[in-house]
């Protein structure tokens, strides 16, 4: 994360506000800043997709090969994070500044959509135990405005909303072998179902409040912090069910049993929230810009 030099004195002004449900810039302890995403950005991408919250800005393109199971799993696909923290996102990054935090994110990520109550790996399976679709999400942290592992995982679940794979046919032959037959029309692919694909909710303890979306401001006043992947499911019409998938800790702090069970409440309460509005906005970003390349709008939502 990028570090930034607080004074005691504004530590202090922080911590006041969130102990009345008033953070500096106007938000309550449960609200996210202001955000924007940009779908089908990279031409050459089964599905890409942008996403700016605040001051973060990330970019996610995803690419589709066709590859063999793991024997532990053969009715399932498979899906590999790689993260790249630009240099230019903050000054901590430049070397191998971001190696660290690319590779805690990336196995938060792995972790969440390998759980079974998360992302449907099974259909990604073309042949069980033969062949699979292996998706590889590339993520490049252009900008780092705080709470990446949040903006990271929203901008991989709208990149895999925007992604197509091509549509595939089996043929049998004599001697009872089978081959793959990809379509060669490009339009002719199937979509993913992300309905289930997992979110990351950071929730930090600041003083003895639980605080989701902490700007990097925020993130110095942190003793602690929880990574919680939500997965949501359709209830009914009208309701949905969250699942937690992977919890990840980190900050020196400790966390007492009763505040880790509010984290996780806070974090599947918002993570719900988020993720209809997420959706939502994926959805109407789908519908109003179904233009060519370059006449595309930027949809800004949870504004």
């Amino acid at each position: 994360m990028a570090n930034v030099l607080l004074s005691e004195a504004e530590k202090t002004y922080i911590l006041h506000g969130i102990q009345k449900n008033m953070r500096n810039d106007g938000r309550t302890n449960r609200d996210y800043r202001p955000m924007e995403l940009e779908s089908e950005i990279v031409v050459h991408a089964a599905g890409s997709a942008r996403l700016r919250l605040a001051n973060t800005d990330i970019l996610v393109g995803v690419k589709a090969e066709i590859d063999t199971p793991n024997p532990d799993r053969p009715n399932e696909g498979k899906v590999d994070f790689f993260i790249d923290c630009s240099a230019n996102a903050t000054p901590e990054f430049e070397g191998r500044g971001g190696e660290q935090l690319a590779t805690e994110i990336s196995n938060t990520l792995s972790k969440a959509y390998e759980s079974q109550k998360g992302f449907d790996l099974a259909g990604l399976c073309i042949m069980a135990g033969h062949q699979c679709w292996k998706l590889y999400v590339d993520v490049l942290i252009l900008e780092c405005g705080g709470n990446l592992f949040d903006a990271v995982s929203l901008a991989v679940k709208g990149a895999l909303f925007n992604t197509r794979i091509p549509r595939v046919s089996t043929a049998m032959h004599d001697g009872g072998s089978m081959d793959l037959i990809l379509t060669d029309d490009p339009y002719d692919c199937e979509r993913l179902d992300v309905t289930t694909a997992p979110i990351l909710v950071t929730v930090c303890k600041i003083g003895d409040q639980c605080v989701v979306d902490p700007s990097a401001e925020e993130e110095e006043c942190s003793v602690a912090s929880v990574a919680v992947g939500v997965s949501c499911r359709p209830d009914g019409n009208t309701t949905t069910k969250q699942s937690i998938t992977t919890v990840r800790t980190s900050g020196e702090g400790s966390i007492r049993l009763e505040t880790l069970k509010k984290c996780f409440d806070t974090a599947t309460t918002v993570g719900a929230s988020l993720n209809k509005a997420l959706m939502k906005a994926l959805h109407e970003d789908e519908t109003r810009n179904s233009k060519g390349l370059g006449k595309r709008e930027i949809y800004g939502f949870l504004k």
